[in-house]
């Protein structure tokens, strides 16, 4: 089969186009022919080496929508030819990849693979973080940084069908128009707003954080009492400097790291039906939607990073990997 292969830690030139061997299945796989995956920010710090907790990869990719080729004896309810769609542990941008059976989905009728491959990663981290860390309430107030991001624009749609007021930070006019169109309340341009102060009066129940060290002081202002900061990321660094425990206690405050591909494949399963039940019949009413910003062939894959690195998508970077 053919493969994007990660040479070694480094530079897009570390990523190569070649043949490689079809990849074997055990009694509670499927064997999915790849048709579209999707590049994650994962993957650009898997590629550099400087992913936590992580082994080298040779492919990428945390996220596939396909066919199935082949299941498993004990893949149960699934068939060749049935579309599906899910998250993996790596291997997407190949086209054929290993999905264990309990973390697979049926794609929605109306959806194509391309925006399919758009879903797994972000709205499973993006209903992880709201709902099973989160804890979001309808009425209250969730911020998520990065509202343009692949998670951030799915966190939005599914923040506003349960009933919070959104808030959002990015870093462009367009971006944020988007958001409001996705339903966001509250838009800040970071690079022109001090988010904490744009929120002094409304304060927030939630903060979806990606960035880490830098937005560590705006946040713990922000939050009100009892609130929850849940850290995705740390593009903004990952040392404080003259922190103090003093807010934790006056205002009760709870702060929560995640990072959803080091977790148990029984975690995963149990937010994967959770994600079947609660979300994929949204999918299916057209009451929310993937965000695709742009497709690149597979070959371009070294292209894909760079855009994502750019910090020029709205929504999901997805490679199309076969018709």
């Amino acid at each position: 089969m053919k493969a994007i292969t990660l040479q070694g830690f480094g530079g897009t030139d570390q990523l190569k186009l070649e043949e490689t061997d079809k990849p074997t299945i055990k009694p509670d796989e499927i064997l999915v022919a790849v048709k579209a995956t999707a590049i994650n920010r994962a993957d650009i710090e898997k590629r550099k080496g400087n992913y936590p907790s992580s082994d080298f990869d040779p492919i990428l990719g945390l996220e596939i929508a396909g066919v199935v080729e082949e299941a498993g004896e004990e893949a149960f309810g699934w068939e060749k030819g049935d579309r599906i769609f899910g998250l993996i542990p790596s291997g997407g941008y190949a086209e054929y990849a290993v999905l264990n059976s309990k973390l697979a989905m049926p794609i929605p009728e109306h959806l194509s693979y391309e925006q399919a491959a758009a879903v797994p990663e972000v709205f499973l981290t993006a209903y992880q973080t709201l709902h099973w860390l989160g804890e979001l309430k309808q009425g209250e107030t969730v911020l998520i940084h990065a509202g343009a991001s692949g998670v951030g624009t799915a966190a939005i749609q599914l923040a506003k069908q349960a009933g919070a007021t959104v808030a959002v930070t990015a870093g462009s006019q367009e971006k944020l128009d988007f958001c409001k169109e996705l339903g966001a309340d509250i838009a800040i341009n970071y690079k022109k707003e001090d988010f904490a102060d744009t929120l002094a009066k409304t304060g927030a129940d939630v903060i979806l954080d990606f960035i880490g060290a830098s937005y560590w002081d705006q946040n713990i202002k922000t939050l009100k009492t009892d609130g929850r900061l849940i850290l995705i990321g740390f593009l903004g660094g990952t040392e404080l400097k003259n922190a103090t425990i003093t807010p934790f206690l006056a205002k009760r405050l709870h702060v929560k790291g995640t990072l959803l591909s080091t977790r148990s494949n029984d975690y995963k399963a149990k937010l994967t039906a959770d994600l079947i039940d609660n979300v994929l019949p949204l999918f299916e009413s057209q009451a929310i939607k993937p965000i695709v910003d742009k497709v690149f062939r597979l070959a371009d894959i070294a292209d894909a990073h760079d855009y994502m690195e750019s910090n020029k998508n709205t929504g999901k970077i997805v490679l199309h990997v076969a018709d």
